[in-house]
């Protein structure tokens, strides 16, 4: 790659404890000639009551994968927010990125009949709106990094996104955007504790900074000191049956042939993969126990985009406690929440190459997840 701004996220340290999300001291600045990339899908809501979470997960995973793909495996910052995702990209790469949201656009409506919104928003843009998008890397594990942002930037895209403003349409129909890497092949993941909770906090209009963070570190320092919530994925993995459930996503996410065809290709493939995953059969240098554990610790259950994401396996009371918490910090005009109990969590999966250790594994509740928490925000704030 060019000099200048393209290497700018490659520079930016990793920081591991997530209690120190809120340094501002961890944030950079977006270079001013990069592009933030947002998309949704509309009417999630109804997906969800329609209990399509798979369909919605894969959607917004599909972003990731296909900007990705386009940029050959260049790193650069995203955030998957359950029915969407958000990143941004440097002027090199801002047309390869077009391109792919545009693919994935068509292949959302195409093969999951769900409409996906996308915008590419200038950073001149949201700067003039006296927003600003900064970026930091927080390190889950040894394996790998994923990006947080801060400033109100997003928040900004993503209401310039949903009033029209920025838009990409869909790419022609019969256009396929390289998704390749992107599965769901395991099963759901019970609670161990009690209750999946998904947690969603943004500041209040107007909200003091100070303020905002005290509560953020708050919950965070609460929920890593006590012995009632966790990673809701198992420590042995997740389940893992044959054939998976996500098995016709998967078909749809391949390129080339007959539908039918890519269907026997993906079946065929998972019980080859279960069978090894299963009896814990190593091929060359794949090793199924040890790339369990990367799944485990690369999953990504908690970010911050402007605001906080949670996905907690943790009891009711310790659920109840993080409510009552939020409750008081709103009812101050710091926050705004919300909060979705469900009985499970689910996992769709971006793994370019089972042979590197950075790939990420995206968490949400497997009933609404953060779907349903940003309904029940938005209904508090009418």
């Amino acid at each position: 790659m060019a000099g200048g701004s393209d290497i700018f996220y490659g520079g930016i340290p990793v920081f591991r404890g997530f209690a120190r999300l809120m340094d501002p001291a961890l944030y950079a600045p977006l270079p001013d000639d990069w592009t933030v990339g947002v998309a949704d899908i509309v009417e999630s809501t109804k997906a969800i009551a329609a209990q399509r979470y798979k369909a919605v997960n894969m959607a917004g995973a599909a972003v990731v994968a296909a900007v990705t793909n386009a940029l050959e495996g260049r790193e650069f910052p995203f955030v998957f927010g359950g029915d969407g995702a958000s990143f941004a990209v440097a002027p090199a790469d801002l047309d390869k990125a077009r391109e792919a949201l545009a693919a994935t656009a068509r292949w959302v409506h195409d093969d999951l009949d769900l409409v996906l919104r996308v915008a590419l928003v200038p950073m001149a843009a949201i700067r003039a709106a006296r927003a600003d998008v900064r970026v930091a890397r927080f390190g889950p594990s040894a394996n790998l990094s994923y990006a947080m942002f801060s400033g109100g930037g997003l928040a900004y895209a993503d209401a310039a996104m949903k009033r029209g403003a920025f838009a990409v349409d869909p790419a022609p129909q019969g256009t396929q955007p390289d998704l390749s890497g992107l599965s769901c092949r395991f099963e759901v993941m019970p609670s161990a504790r009690g209750v999946i909770l998904a947690v969603l906090v943004l500041p209040a209009k107007n909200a003091d900074p100070a303020s905002f963070r005290k509560v953020i570190e708050d919950i965070v320092v609460r929920v890593e000191k006590s012995p009632d919530a966790g990673r809701p994925v198992p420590a042995s993995g997740p389940p893992l049956h044959w054939p998976p459930q996500g098995m016709e996503y998967e078909a749809r996410a391949r390129r080339g042939g007959p539908l039918a065809l890519r269907r026997a290709v993906v079946l065929t493939f998972t019980l080859w993969a279960y069978t090894l995953m299963r009896f814990n059969i190593p091929v060359g240098k794949f090793a199924p126990k040890r790339y369990l554990q990367q799944v485990v610790e690369n999953s990504d259950f908690r970010k911050f985009d402007d605001g906080l994401r949670m996905i907690l396996d943790c009891t009711p009371e310790l659920a109840s406690d993080i409510e009552q918490r939020l409750a008081a910090a709103a009812a101050q005009g710091i926050v705004r929440y919300g909060l979705h109990e469900q009985d499970a969590a689910m996992m769709t999966c971006f793994t370019p190459s089972v042979m590197r250790a950075d790939h990420v594994h995206f968490i949400d509740g497997a009933r609404g997840g953060y779907a349903s928490a940003a309904t029940v925000l938005k209904a508090r704030a009418v």
